[in-house]
């Protein structure tokens, strides 16, 4: 059986080249493999094949993507974590998720934040005056 052919061939190569794969995509493997496959095409196609773009831009674009589409916190992160992996570093991502604010907003940008945050841990300042909490603004 080729990996083609066997879903759970599939869905590991997925995960060897991708560096991570979402909750959906096992589902898909085990309900729908036809259309996991086309869809994966054309992830393949945009993303993972070596195009002009190199994978370290294309990570970055597709971070910086996630965050204006306001994507669940948890595939932003699985990005964030291949950019990392991948030698970008955390600066560079949250410089990425920043671009987001001049045309996204606000808004849209507290949810690539907040990713970007948890997985790199960072902290802030807390003032040092009454102040009500308003929270990670994400989500």
């Amino acid at each position: 059986m080729t990996t083609a052919d066997d879903p759970q061939q599939y869905i590991d190569e997925m995960a060897r080249k991708r560096g991570y794969v979402l909750d959906y995509h096992k589902v898909m493997a085990k309900h729908d493999f036809a259309v996991l496959q086309a869809a994966n095409g054309l992830v393949g196609a945009a993303y993972l094949d070596q195009r002009a773009l190199d994978r370290k831009t294309k990570e970055l674009i597709f971070i910086v993507s996630l965050t204006v589409m306001r994507a669940s916190k948890g595939h932003i992160q699985s990005h964030i974590r291949v950019a990392l992996d991948l030698g970008i570093t955390p600066q560079e991502i949250l410089e990425a998720i920043e671009i987001s604010l001049p045309e996204a907003g606000v808004v849209a940008f507290q949810t690539g934040f907040e990713a970007w945050r948890e997985v790199v841990g960072a902290d802030g300042l807390e003032p040092t005056v009454e102040a009500f909490q308003g929270g990670s603004g994400a989500a």
